[in-house]
């Protein structure tokens, strides 16, 4: 699912979501209509498109002390 952020200055409902989504929220909206919120942009701003995967962020290991 792609990601959008709500820039609007109060929350909103968004009956597609079946939810109220808060002020500079990041919410999942299905990838077919993701075009739909971004044509909007007073209102919502790209987070992550359609088809991108999330980077996958790992854990820096611990060194070795040596001694």
């Amino acid at each position: 699912m792609a990601r959008v952020r709500f820039l609007g200055p109060a929350p909103v409902t968004v009956p597609e979501l079946g939810r109220t989504v808060e002020p500079d929220e990041v919410v999942e909206v299905p990838d077919e209509r993701f075009d739909g919120y971004v044509c909007q942009p007073a209102n919502w701003e790209s987070v992550e498109e359609p088809g991108a995967k999330a980077s996958k962020k790992t854990a820096v290991k611990p060194q070795k002390e040596e001694g």
